[in-house]
């Protein structure tokens, strides 16, 4: 066995930043101390709904003790309408999200997820929430360019994209597209957030995230570009348990309803304009 390298300085100062993100996390929810947060991967049973929800800047975050986030106001708000229980999971690794809802540990994943044919093959997807689209992360150059200016210069490139996101068969069909292969490598343990902190402090050359939350952690990072688009805007939507249709037929049907209210309207002011 060969000596052990150590670890370098730009390894160990992502590391710190992934800890801290991670922590901080859990620590300010522990801090809520709200009943209807939860890190129990059972379900509630009862009346109460399951609601696994992304950790990212536009879906659920938390500052000191307040919780926020578009997906969370939302499910919030129609559960108030409607008299429902809910208890919130966040995760940050979507593959065991899909997984959690698949054996019905949770009920629903609120999560900005693109409205694929193929994952609509695989699961119950309810009424759209929102409109995004991909786009690419990547460091520019000292002369402040972007190496990627199209979807051309990715020809037998690599992309890094969270583990189980949908966008996958879309970079395979751009291959397909462009004439040449667009290899792709997963991140298992974290989200579009931690992709896009990678990229910035160059422990990977590029990433493939939702462009909302590009937007929003690009405004601290000016080395980064994020204007290459990789997909078209998409419909993103939730995805539920397909043992539970009379559940998932009703909340598809208030999200339809609520999208008229006025309260929706600022919902969409607060986060998405």
């Amino acid at each position: 066995m060969g000596p052990i390298k150590p670890a370098s300085r730009g390894h160990v100062v992502l590391y710190l930043i992934l800890l801290i993100v991670i922590v901080g996390l859990f620590y300010s929810l522990r801090k809520c101390n709200r009943s209807y947060l939860s890190d129990e991967l059972r379900p509630s049973g009862g009346d109460t709904l399951d609601v696994a929800i992304e950790y990212s800047p536009i879906s659920f975050y938390t500052i000191e003790d307040t919780l926020g986030g578009f997906n969370y106001d939302l499910m919030r708000m129609i559960a108030e309408r409607h008299g429902l229980k809910l208890k919130f999971h966040p995760v940050v690794t979507l593959s065991k999200a899909l997984q959690y809802i698949e054996n019905d540990t949770y009920d629903i994943l609120a999560a900005d997820i693109p409205l694929t044919a193929e994952f609509k093959e695989r699961y119950a997807f309810l009424e759209p929430v929102l409109l995004d689209k991909q786009v690419l992360v990547q460091l520019r150059d000292s002369s402040g360019n972007a190496r990627v200016n199209n979807q051309l210069d990715l020809a037998g490139d690599t992309v890094w994209i969270v583990d189980g996101s949908s966008i996958e068969s879309r970079i395979i069909n751009l291959g397909h597209d462009i004439g040449d292969t667009i290899y792709v490598e997963h991140e298992k343990l974290y989200g579009p957030e931690q992709l896009f902190l990678m990229t910035a402090l160059g422990e990977i050359k590029q990433a493939v995230i939702n462009e909302r939350v590009a937007e929003a952690m690009a405004k601290d990072y000016p080395d980064v570009d994020i204007s290459t688009d990789i997909s078209f805007t998409q419909f993103q939507s939730w995805i539920v348990s397909n043992k539970r249709p009379e559940m998932r037929d009703s909340i598809d049907k208030w999200i339809k309803e609520i999208k008229f209210t006025p309260e929706y309207k600022e919902l969409e002011n607060r986060y998405l304009k």
